[in-house]
């Protein structure tokens, strides 16, 4: 698994974290709102964030078990076989150097 990979998860991680947020503030903003509908929605919502919280710390977890892995598996590689990867190396910097060159 590439970097490439992980990257959307990330994203995906902040941005639930940043919807998360804005929704305790709006239950903290609407503490002195009355009524049965607005009380059963409130404790629908903070046990929704309550699930949400969970599942996001799952999903960091795993995204860093991952990541982890994945950078175990490149270095036994790498130590496997360090001439290739030094090829590689090289070949992905020649291009690179050559996609800039061309700006």
């Amino acid at each position: 698994m590439t970097d490439n990979t992980l990257q959307p998860k990330d994203k995906l991680v902040a941005d639930l974290k940043v919807v998360v947020a804005d929704a305790e503030e709006l239950l903290a903003a609407t503490a002195q709102s009355t009524g049965e509908k607005v009380a059963e929605l409130r404790e629908r919502l903070q046990e929704n964030l309550r699930n949400a919280r969970h599942r996001l710390a799952d999903a960091e977890a795993a995204i860093r078990e991952r990541t982890r892995e994945v950078a175990r598996a490149t270095d036994h590689y790498v130590h496997e076989h360090p001439w290739k990867a030094i090829g590689v190396a090289a070949g992905i910097g020649l291009l690179v150097g050559m996609l800039i060159g061309r700006r």
